[in-house]
């Protein structure tokens, strides 16, 4: 397998200083005070990126970590940082770590798997430099672009991760910059490299979850968002051993604000303030910042004031995720909703809160309402609307998934019964459900219309809708869905003094407000008024809009059972055979009288069946869901049986009868992008002029087309004379001469109607049947069998021109009885 290789790896050590130097380079250069210039360790360490190999420059760094001060190692810091992850711009690779893995290069995966580790060389680099104070400039145009709009605009950012850090140019400088402490720069470097690098080529086939940046995500999150215990402090690089916990300047957000903005009121970017939070907060400020770095680099590129204005975000925001940062932003979400419920059971609820609960046991309440809800919605509601219609699509489908079952992460996992039943979700998530319902219901409704566009024969199509239903099917879950929009549509009128409590909510908001049925509606409205503005129309997920849609999935999962069944069937043939034939005249030449390729000409039976179990299990899931009837599915099928004539050929696709003609609906046009139904399209036009044929020779019909061309207009009077004749002669000429009428025909297209009244064309000869392939197989096995019985070429023309002498008197005469019976 092809590897993306780090620049430094394939290069050989070159001797800069001698041996013995080499080893001795960090005490070398304390040794010499005028050695000691910033300027001349960063100019020492770059030159060794090129002369040596990986393994000596990690070695000599974690020596350079460890002797020098934070003083000189201050300069080299952004240098190392962008070294590993890469250039902002994506010009620079740095160590690849979307790339690296351990099967692959296993001694270059474990060397910096070491060096990167939060208990790792440099990790004790970020502690050391943060000890001392030390800031360093990040560009704001490397920012998401909702954040870099807002900033550059002079508004400050609803997350308090950019409070009191953004730095006007001086005089003649270009662009802002935020003053970042060593682990906030650290961790945007690290986050940001997900998605300014370039996209791995497809010629790569690299297992997101075996490569080092995804191993690297894990880690970071186990150790700063742990599920049991408190964060590790951070490890000082002297002999001491650990050190006090090196807090920022200004720590991330005061903890009073978890879970509710406390204004809703733009703030000036002049108007940025220091945060006091409480000391007890700093013990997880590291845990703070890792999780708005990686929500804000991942998940904030689509605003949600432009989502709420076009009901869709799209249009000015062009960024595009990818599969491996689809699978990123999963893992983070799996391991919140693990930090989340680690919480133990007196601590759980908001009622049992206390000035002695401690700052993580209240990070963990607020991580999710707080940091990730609003963006992963916008996000989502993008990738709903904006992602190809293929099977990539499952990356999106799982990260969902996940974020909806937070029961699956939780430690106290129930075990499977034994009869293999679903188990059924417990009552305490209903507060989780109510507060992200738009995430279950909206979301629903956009993958249902996803579910319509696609083509549901295909085995990993088939798979996504078998594995939504499967999820929303699970015992008691529907039951607490249609409770929160219940709440949702529980009238203004029953909660009492609403009126008064606006959504900019004040410190006495956490007070209790009797009765809890009261609160509960109240924080439904909370959450789909601020994700989908005050003047939003909510679509109930169980009304009759959402049924409908329901019921064609139904139907379409049925039409691509048989559909599947009936592309099983013809893969029978054989592809070489069947196109043999056709080219012999013996099998239809039509390009629409079969299906178009998906998976199941690839996998075979195999995938009819896998198909076809998806299909019947989603589709049972869903008459659970919306408890449709065994009556309703049988009319379905039952419509389907009869949408096919005697001929077991199919019926046109759906259609309405309009001015102009038959008009598609959506169902049609699904059922013709898919394969499932067809027009009978003919050619309507002039049949000398209508396209060469695959089995006709190109220079042979247009070299007979001129010819005929010329005899035509040579003979055109004579020709008219003699068809107009009312004897024999007269029929035997019309016969060849004359093509049938154009009102004769089948006019499917309304613009044909038009056509109808266009002149009828005079007598000609047509001679373009001899430049079929076909016709010219059939002289030449004509002479070779007249050969066999010793009949020479022109004894065997005469004969064949006899034959169809007859021939043609017989039609003649057939054709001009047919008319007499037809007047």
């Amino acid at each position: 397998m092809p590897f993306c290789r780090l620049p430094a790896w394939s290069s050989q050590p070159v001797p800069w200083f001698p041996s013995t130097a080499v080893a001795d380079f960090p005490q070398a250069v304390m040794a010499f005070p005028h050695l000691q210039q910033p300027s001349f360790l960063l100019a020492s360490l770059k030159a060794d990126s090129v002369n040596k190999p990986f393994a000596q420059r990690c070695q000599d760094l974690v020596k350079v970590i460890e002797d020098f001060p934070a003083k000189e190692l201050h300069a080299i810091f952004p240098w190392l940082v962008e070294s590993i992850f890469g250039s902002l711009d994506g010009v620079l690779v740095g160590w690849n770590l979307r790339c690296l893995q351990g099967r692959v290069n296993p001694v270059e995966y474990s060397i910096a798997m070491e060096f990167l580790d939060p208990s790792g060389p440099m990790m004790k680099l970020v502690y050391k430099l943060q000890a001392e104070d030390y800031n360093f400039d990040f560009p704001v145009s490397c920012l998401p672009g909702p954040v870099k709009a807002s900033i550059q605009e002079n508004v400050l950012p609803d997350s308090p991760l950019y409070h009191n850090k953004v730095q006007f140019p001086p005089t003649g400088g270009i662009g802002l910059n935020l003053a970042l402490n060593p682990f906030e720069y650290y961790m945007f470097f690290f986050a940001l490299s997900l998605i300014s690098q370039k996209p791995m080529p497809m010629s790569l086939h690299v297992r997101t979850s075996d490569c080092a940046y995804f191993i690297l995500v894990d880690r970071y999150l186990s150790w700063f968002l742990p599920t049991e215990g408190s964060v590790p402090p951070p490890l000082s690089s002297s002999p001491g051993g650990s050190s006090p916990s090196p807090a920022p300047r200004t720590p991330a957000m005061p903890f009073a604000s978890y879970g509710f903005h406390t204004s809703l009121l733009k703030r000036h970017i002049s108007h940025q303030t220091s945060v006091n939070a409480d000391p007890a907060s700093h013990e997880i400020w590291r845990s703070e910042t890792l999780l708005q770095v990686f929500v804000e680099m991942w998940l904030h590129h689509y605003s949600l004031e432009m989502y709420q204005k076009m009901q869709s975000p799209h249009a000015k925001e062009s960024f595009t995720p990818t599969e491996e940062h689809v699978l990123v932003v999963r893992l983070l979400l799996k391991h919140l909703h693990a930090f989340a419920n680690s919480l133990k059971p007196d601590q759980a609820s908001p009622s049992t809160h206390s000035h002695a609960t401690s700052p993580l046991e209240e990070f963990k309440r607020a991580a999710v309402p707080r940091f990730v809800q609003q963006k992963l919605y916008v996000f989502l509601q993008h990738c709903f609307g904006h992602w190809p219609l293929d099977a990539s699509f499952r990356a999106v489908l799982e990260m969902w998934l996940s974020y909806l079952q937070p029961w699956r992460y939780a430690p106290e996992k129930q075990a499977q019964s034994s009869d293999a039943q679903p188990r059924s979700v417990s009552e305490k998530w209903a507060p989780f459900i109510q507060e992200n319902l738009l995430m279950y219901t909206k979301l629903f409704v956009s993958f249902l219309n996803r579910a319509l566009r696609t083509d549901l024969v295909s085995p990993k199509n088939a798979l996504m809708v078998f594995r939504v239903a499967k999820v929303f099917a699970q015992p008691n879950l529907i039951e607490m869905i249609q409770k929160g929009e219940q709440l949702f549509l529980e009238p203004e009128l029953i909660i009492p003094h609403r009126q008064h409590r606006h959504f900019t909510i004040t410190s006495s908001f956490l007070s209790p407000w009797p009765p809890v049925v009261t609160d509960a509606s109240f924080k439904v409205k909370s959450h789909v008024y601020s994700l989908e503005g005050q003047d939003c129309k909510y679509t109930p997920m169980f009304g009759p809009e959402v049924r409908t849609l329901v019921l064609r999935l139904a139907q379409l999962i049925t039409q691509a059972k048989q559909t599947a069944k009936s592309i099983s069937d013809q893969c029978v043939e054989s592809p070489a055979s069947r196109s043999f034939l056709s080219w012999l005249g013996f099998g239809t030449t039509d390009p629409n009288s079969c299906y178009p390729c998906n998976d199941l000409d690839e996998m075979g039976q195999d995938s009819v069946r896998k198909t076809d179990e998806y299909l019947e299990k989603a589709l049972e899931y869903l008459r659970q869901i919306f408890r449709l009837s065994e009556a309703q599915l049988a009319q379905l099928t039952l419509a389907l049986g009869n949408a096919r004539d005697e001929n077991g050929k199919q019926q046109l696709p759906d259609c309405i009868v309009g001015e102009e003609g038959l008009i598609l609906t959506p169902l049609g046009r699904y059922q013709i992008i898919n394969g499932l139904r067809r027009f009978e399209i003919e050619y309507q036009g002039d049949l000398e002029l209508q396209p060469i044929r695959s089995y006709e020779i190109t220079s042979l019909v247009r070299a007979l087309f001129r010819l005929s061309s010329a005899i035509n207009r040579r003979f055109a009077g004579q020709m008219a004379a003699l068809c107009s004749r009312n004897d024999f002669l007269g029929s035997f000429c019309r016969y060849h001469l004359t093509e049938p009428a154009l009102s004769n025909r089948h006019l499917l297209s309304p613009v044909g109607r038009r056509q109808v009244t266009s002149p009828a064309r005079g007598p000609r000869l047509s001679l373009r049947f001899l430049g079929s392939y076909r016709t010219l197989l059939l002289l030449l096995m004509a002479f070779f069998v007249a050969s066999l019985f010793c009949i020479g070429p022109l004894s065997c023309s005469l004969l064949l021109v006899l034959g169809y002498l007859l021939y043609a008197i017989a039609m003649t005469l057939l054709t001009e009885r047919g008319k007499l019976h037809q007047l």
